[in-house]
């Protein structure tokens, strides 16, 4: 059984293939395109066919599109009904998606348009925690800006199968709640919130009561979100002027969503019967911070949120649910599930670039010493993750112990100072630095520093206290647990700093040629791309 599956409805346009209910391949278009979530500077950009990302899946697998069985596209535009007016797109979306069989039987010559299946978006979304974590069956809930016609899910996997128990239909919506509000405090661009949960640690929930009222779950398994004038609470950010109002009002939000999100897993726990796994999915579930107190506060044994957690994920769990009406299939691995390059390709680039390189003993060790000289390292190794997060194959790295070093990577990155960078860990020194979700491989939960070494990784700690922790497990990250050791050895830290190989603005670094542009252009003092060392003093002079 060969399934593609696709996203392409509402933003971050991806493929993913599952072979015989093995993932095979999964990758955002961005990394194809180079335009940030899949978007072009027009207002129907968020309809972009992954072409490329497809073709990319079919290639890695061997496969054309003649041999699929079956193309999971993850939006089903019968649910859609008569769609709200509210969204001046709507229309323009679902009559996309009815076209969908069509334009990718163009998109990908020999494909038969009667072999794409529509899968509701929510069930995709449910389908790529439920299906691919490691735990087997669990509670799953799901939580977005909007699906067809809701915003939510919450079900349970029984033998594969699911059982929906609860959604909620638009207009309430807390994925759109947290949208709108990164609006009103300046953020522009797609996929923002991230910077408002940042913003949050800023401040005090001193809106919380009023928040409380207009916010609420229901005792169906659901939830209500009033109109709220954000105004009446802090006045919109047109120059990019931050208050402690706005950090107070993003501080209250985070706390009510918070809270809610805590509400629904445990209506979703009593409605499941007490299953000890929750999985959750949708883009409101790539908040850390939510992700740790339910984890916490909850009643789960264990708490998996797939890292593709948006709708570049619904790719993956379309390909999934369609997959599993065959046969069993197999949980994720990891998500190092896109492109990679032989060392030959990457020697051939580098000849190619005129760069000056070698070829370390050891390049987990040459990357060490930079770190502990205070260098910042781009680092780029084996398949580009799936996912929003940087986890030990594009990343740029630095030293946590300096307290400037915070200042360093968002000045390269050319973003906002308040924004936090995270640390990566040893799998086996996690307990002596950290408290909380374990393991933690995809970054996806916020942990609490202890206080012992707050002053000794200072680069990492937030405002508050806390840390989002990658774990580094030596059987499947084998070079980036090498680079740790090696770092401790030097430094007596276990922890470097992670964060993604990019800049503002700009997708992540996909290929050997963009890991060399980045590396030409911004103040790193080492490129180790693959095996392969690039100093800057000795490239640049």
């Amino acid at each position: 059984m060969k399934v593609l599956g696709i996203n392409a409805v509402f933003h971050d346009p991806a493929a993913a293939l599952v072979v015989d209910g093995r993932i095979v391949a999964a990758a955002e278009e961005e990394r194809f395109s180079r335009r940030k979530h899949g978007k072009r500077p027009v207002p129907f950009s968020a309809w972009e066919l992954p072409e490329l990302a497809a073709a990319w899946c079919l290639a890695e697998a061997g496969l054309t599109p003649g041999e699929l069985d079956a193309v999971a596209y993850s939006f089903d535009p019968a649910l859609a009904g008569d769609v709200s007016a509210s969204d001046p797109w709507d229309h323009l979306r679902v009559d996309y998606a009815r076209r969908a069989p069509q334009f990718l039987a163009t998109a990908l010559p020999g494909l038969d348009p009667e072999q794409v299946r529509f899968v509701p978006h929510h069930v995709a979304h449910a389908a790529s925690s439920g299906l691919a974590n490691p735990h087997g069956d669990g509670a799953v809930l799901v939580l977005d800006g909007r699906g067809e016609r809701a915003s939510h899910l919450g079900g349970v996997y029984r033998d594969g199968q699911l059982e929906v128990l609860a959604a909620q239909d638009l207009p309430h919506s807390l994925g759109l709640l947290y949208e709108d509000l990164t609006r009103h405090l300046g953020f522009l661009h797609s996929s923002d919130e991230y910077k408002v949960m940042a913003l949050a640690s800023f401040g005090e929930p001193r809106f919380l009561p009023l928040l409380r009222e207009l916010i609420h779950a229901t005792d169906d398994g659901g939830f209500r979100v009033e109109r709220i004038d954000w105004s009446a609470m802090a006045k919109p950010v047109t120059d990019g002027t931050l208050t402690d109002a706005h950090a107070d009002l993003a501080s209250s939000i985070q706390t009510r969503l918070e809270e809610v999100m805590l509400d629904l897993a445990r209506w979703t726990h009593d409605a499941a019967g007490g299953p000890e796994t929750l999985t959750m999915a949708g883009g409101t579930a790539l908040n850390c911070v939510a992700n740790a107190r339910i984890a916490a506060e909850g009643p789960y044994r264990q708490v998996w949120v797939q890292p593709a957690a948006g709708d570049a994920g619904t790719a993956l769990g379309a390909a999934l649910h369609v997959a599993r009406e065959a046969g069993p299939v197999e949980p994720m691995a990891g998500a190092a599930l896109g492109r990679g390059w032989s060392d030959e390709e990457l020697e051939a680039e580098l000849r190619r670039a005129a760069l000056p390189y070698t070829r370390p003993e050891s390049i987990a060790a040459e990357a060490a010493r930079v770190l502990a000289d205070n260098g910042i390292v781009a680092w780029y190794q084996g398949r580009s993750e799936y996912g929003p997060r940087a986890l030990g194959h594009r990343s740029l790295l630095a030293h946590p112990g300096d307290p400037d070093t915070q200042t360093r990577m968002n000045d390269v990155k050319g973003r906002e100072q308040f924004r936090p960078i995270a640390p990566m860990v040893r799998a086996e020194r996690f307990a002596d630095i950290f408290d909380g979700v374990y393991p933690s491989p995809y970054m996806l939960f916020v942990h609490t520093v202890k206080p012992e070494w707050k002053d000794r990784i200072p680069a990492v700690v937030h405002v508050d206290g806390t840390a989002r922790v990658q774990t580094v497990h030596p059987e499947t990250e084998p070079v980036v647990a090498e680079m740790l050791a090696e770092f401790e050895r030097l430094t007596g830290l276990p922890v470097v700093v992670n964060t993604s190989l990019n800049t503002a603005g700009r997708p992540m670094v996909d290929t050997p040629r963009e890991a060399m542009e980045l590396f030409g252009s911004a103040p790193v003092d080492l490129l180790a791309l693959g095996p392969f060392a690039v100093h800057r003093a000795k490239a640049f002079g």
